[in-house]
């Protein structure tokens, strides 16, 4: 079992290039940052999490830059988004992103995408939220082709453009992973056309893990692929359940950690590292 860690980084919370060295320093493997440009202040769309929305979400930092400070920062560490909503952005200047963090970090990124669900976000963007994946799945293979190509071109429905030259060029080939978030109907679709491991959040779905692990695996294969990597954004902290998950075929549990001080947020690492001490033990 692999460990990473997710946090809001805020301007009220330990700050990104702290926290990533306290997160190398004790072992995890990786660091995710969310993203939101804003919070519309009409609150229309309700938070999938149930309860009133967090500060947290209107006042993060963005994650490529967060992520390009604790790159020059740290030396083995991942450095990932968790996830991007990729719908906000131009993907010319977004495959310009990701490629100069990748190779700031000299091969560290992972690109997590996902489809997002606060919708007047997305309209405040320009994105039609009925639409979105359809935009998503445009944006990363036009970005794909920026970043494995001398001269890139692509031709859609919502990206349109002759032939480019855009540099640097991604350290990882033929690009960073994708990890595509969410655990909706169609998101084993997406998976399999344009990712490299699923990273859903525990307990969202309707059905259970195990047996959407089992699914994603058997179209995966039905495509011609091989088994498709799982992340647990957002793993339950409970040795028994971390347990569970490497039991059902999970490759990588990431904790949340709230967006707190220092003071407060070294003591919770400390105690995720406990915890994957236990599980260790365990033979996990």
């Amino acid at each position: 079992m692999k460990y990473g860690v997710n946090m809001f980084p805020t301007d009220y919370s330990i700050d990104p290039v702290s926290l990533g060295k306290a997160v190398e320093e004790r072992g995890f493997d990786s660091l995710f940052f969310p993203e939101h440009t804003h919070i519309p202040a009409s609150r229309r769309t309700p938070w999938p999490g149930g309860a009133e929305l967090p500060k947290d979400y209107s006042h993060t930092y963005d994650p490529f830059v967060a992520l390009g400070a604790v790159a020059v920062t740290t030396e083995k560490l991942l450095l990932g988004t968790g996830i991007s909503l990729v719908m906000e952005h131009d993907p010319i200047v977004l495959a310009k992103a990701v490629a100069s963090v990748d190779m700031l970090s000299n091969g560290r990124f992972i690109f997590g995408v996902g489809g997002g669900w606060n919708e007047e976000e997305m309209e405040n963007h320009g994105t039609d939220p009925k639409r979105r994946f359809k935009v998503l799945r445009e944006r990363i293979e036009a970005m794909k082709e920026i970043w494995t190509k001398d001269e890139a071109e692509y031709h859609g429905e919502f990206v349109d453009f002759d032939p480019i030259w855009s540099w640097p060029k991604p350290v990882q080939k033929p690009h960073p992973p994708i990890y595509v978030g969410g655990d909706g109907k169609h998101t084993f679709k997406r998976v399999i056309s344009y990712g490299d491991v699923w990273m859903p959040i525990p307990g969202r779905g309707e059905t259970s893990l195990g047996d959407r692990i089992i699914e994603l695996n058997q179209l995966a294969t039905d495509a011609g692929r091989g088994p498709i990597p799982v992340t647990a954004y957002g793993a339950i902290p409970k040795p028994e359940i971390v347990n569970h998950y490497a039991e059902i075929g999970v490759e990588r549990c990431v904790f949340f950690l709230p967006a707190v001080p220092a003071e407060e947020a070294i003591p919770l690492l400390d105690r995720y590292v406990g915890i994957r001490e236990e599980v260790a033990k365990a033979g996990v």
